[in-house]
């Protein structure tokens, strides 16, 4: 595998997990069903959460196809998100991403390895960039949106 094949699997599982939100979306506004509304929230939240830009995330290794240390943008993510709300959730997350920060600090972009890696196209990052940020905006407006149509209680 190479970073543009992982990238391209990666942006697979939250692209679909969000047709199937928008699917409970639009039943829940045709039928007027609150629990198909907070199903539609629950998913759209879920796969914006999902694409927070570390690894083992799927944004993470969408992302990577930019840098790996793009990752390093993630952690501070991880960290508010727990401030903001505390969960035993967002410990474990943490502690499966620590050894892939640590990657990113010692990431040597000249490493064979890595050259073999993480080689693509300016073309692909751009494209790969676009649509992640382009998903990622869509699922905050419409988790908002979704979350004000359910209201208090």
């Amino acid at each position: 595998m190479n970073v543009e094949t992982e990238a391209y699997v990666a942006f697979a599982g939250p692209l679909v997990g969000t047709l199937g939100a928008l699917a409970c979306y639009f039943l829940a506004r045709h039928f007027d069903n609150r629990l198909l509304l907070a199903l539609a929230y629950s998913g759209l939240f879920l796969n914006l959460f999902n694409l927070i830009p570390l690894s083992p995330f799927d944004g993470g290794r969408i992302t990577a196809i930019l840098s790996p240390r793009v990752w390093l943008f993630g952690a501070p993510i991880l960290l508010g998100l727990f401030l903001w709300r505390p969960s035993p959730l967002l410990i474990v997350m943490a502690v499966l991403s620590a050894p892939q920060v640590m990657r990113a600090f010692r990431y040597d972009p000249a490493a064979p390895e890595n050259v073999a890696y993480y080689s693509a196209s300016v073309e692909s990052r751009l494209t790969y960039a676009a649509f992640y940020l382009g998903l990622a905006g869509f699922l905050a407006v419409m988790s908002y949106d979704v979350h004000e149509m359910l209201g208090p209680g």
